[in-house]
């Protein structure tokens, strides 16, 4: 690369070194705590070593550094910027002529190179891979993963809406209620005492239901033991299993936030899920200036000073992205505005401490 510098390679090697050894050392105590305080679980549950190795620990480590892949971006930039104010490397780099914006550029094509990083694993690959991981905790760990929901309105065609008061984990709902409209008007409702789902037929069965067809002068009522429909919906619409919305890569988010909104479904969990997934990588950037900013400086209180500044930022930045996203999800706050909230406010305390720097 004829466009980088002796300085731009000797800035992105720290840097990235720096990076690559913060995650390998920070996840390296994760794990030995982690092992520590599940290791009895383990024991107990004669959990097989190569499902706790291959299954669980292999599929944890790409998603534990991803996820907080922007904290190990400040700390790595605070790390290694502050040594560097301290040898004087960036006093004898601005004394020769180079601008502050020019010092940053090496900075920002680290930081590049890690949120192209993280955006990849974020969105496809770590989906599939948590897959294993949450098997594997669903499957050893907790028996009591899947979530049923209660109270469901659902439009599950155009014109078509139904009602169950509850739907337990044996693919059984209960008070079943359908209606169906033509412009407007209703046609048919269909009231069950329960319905089920026939896996061998693959369809739903009404028992003890009571269907009412309407008409322009009169109405008709069915009653009957049994009925058995076509639906358009799937016993897995009303069963949550637990954190499974991060074993889902984005393009199925995008598919089901669109089917969802169809079908008057709730879908904030999962629009906040791939909000995520995108402005985790961005802020990447803006962490790496507000941290290159601190530490470039020198201030009494040397190096413990500046990593005890970029813990601070760091924190509150992830402290205020969890407070944010609570308004999306009990609030009505978008949630696109909710997840990106904290980059913009961030993005504006990046630029005030680099005119600082700068100066």
């Amino acid at each position: 690369m004829k466009f980088l510098k002796t300085i731009d390679k000797y800035i992105i090697r720290k840097f990235l070194g720096t990076f690559f050894y913060t995650i390998a050392l920070i996840i390296s105590i994760v794990l030995v705590f982690d092992m520590a305080e599940n290791l009895d679980e383990y024991l107990s549950k004669n959990i097989p070593t190569q499902a706790i190795i291959f299954e669980h620990y292999v599929n944890f480590v790409p998603y534990f550094a991803n996820l907080f892949s922007s904290l190990f971006t400040f700390i790595a930039v605070i790390y290694f910027t502050s040594k560097m104010a301290y040898n004087t490397e960036i006093i004898a780099i601005l004394s020769s002529g180079v601008s502050f914006w020019r010092l940053m550029r090496p900075f920002l094509i680290s930081a590049f190179v890690i949120a192209v990083i993280s955006f990849t694993l974020g969105h496809y690959i770590i989906p599939p891979a948590n897959k294993k991981r949450v098997d594997f905790y669903n499957t050893y760990i907790s028996k009591n993963s899947v979530q049923t929901e209660r109270h469901i309105h659902r439009q599950i065609d155009p014109g078509v809406y139904i009602y169950i008061q509850s739907f337990n984990s044996n693919n059984v709902g209960y008070r079943f209620t359908l209606e169906r409209f033509e412009d407007h008007k209703l046609v048919e409702k269909i009231s069950a005492n329960n319905i089920r789902w026939d896996e061998e037929k693959n369809l739903w069965v009404l028992n003890q239901y009571w269907k009412r067809l309407y008409f322009e002068d009169h109405e008709e009522i069915i009653q009957g033991y049994r009925l058995d429909t076509m639906l358009n919906m799937k016993p897995e619409e009303y069963r949550k299993v637990k954190n499974e919305i991060e074993t889902i890569p984005t393009p199925e988010i995008s598919r089901q936030i669109k089917s969802g909104r169809i079908r008057g479904v709730n879908t904030t969990d999962l629009e906040i899920e791939r909000e995520r997934r995108s402005s985790g990588p961005f802020s990447v950037f803006i962490l790496t200036l507000i941290g290159a900013g601190l530490a470039s400086r020198k201030v009494k209180g040397g190096l413990g000073l500046h990593l005890g500044l970029g813990l601070l930022f760091s924190f509150s930045y992830i402290l205020f992205a969890q407070v944010s996203t609570v308004f999306a999800i009990n609030g009505n706050m978008n949630t696109t505005l909710a997840v990106w909230i904290p980059n913009m406010i961030y993005a504006v305390i990046a630029l005030v401490i680099y005119r600082w720097a700068a100066r």
